[in-house]
């Protein structure tokens, strides 16, 4: 898998999440998807969908930043098989910081904490995201990073 856990000199720990972060991970995403997409999801759906992939890794991972004891911020990692690359991609999802503590690092940090791990970890090629075309400042969040805008469309059947 990756690293467990790093603290960075500002006091900032960004580490694996563990089944009791599952409730708040939950939370979270409620309040991401409410906020970025104006859609409110089923608590208990979202709750079972963060544990599900908290308990088991070959469905991803959840990374978590703390600052004096709060989770202030999230992301999920799942993955894909690129056979055009014959290597894993990890895709960087339901990402959420605390509006109080967004433009402050927090996610620049466990990007960097992401792409470190990926790049570190054998058949690995790359990392992907997706994010809605009016969230103009997580667009732009993500070009500083060095990402770059992908000419795909993405489509879906959900049921």
């Amino acid at each position: 898998m990756v690293r467990d856990e790093y603290r960075m000199e500002n006091g900032l720990q960004i580490r694996v999440a563990v089944p009791a972060d599952g409730d708040l991970i939950a939370a979270r995403n409620c309040a991401m998807a409410f906020e970025t997409e104006g859609r409110e999801l089923d608590c208990e759906t979202a709750q079972k969908g963060a544990m599900a992939v908290i308990e088991d890794p070959a469905k991803g991972w959840y990374l978590v930043a703390e600052s004096d004891g709060v989770i202030i911020g999230q992301c999920m990692i799942t993955f894909e098989w690129s056979d055009w690359r014959c290597g894993q991609i990890w895709w960087v999802q339901s990402v959420y910081i605390l509006p109080e503590c967004r433009r402050t690092g927090v996610f620049s940090a466990m990007y960097a904490w992401v792409a470190a791990s990926a790049r570190h970890r054998p058949g690995v090629v790359g990392l992907r995201l997706y994010v809605e075309r009016e969230n103009e400042a997580a667009r732009a969040a993500y070009r500083t990073l060095g990402m770059e805008e992908a000419p795909y469309v993405m489509y879906e059947d959900l049921f």
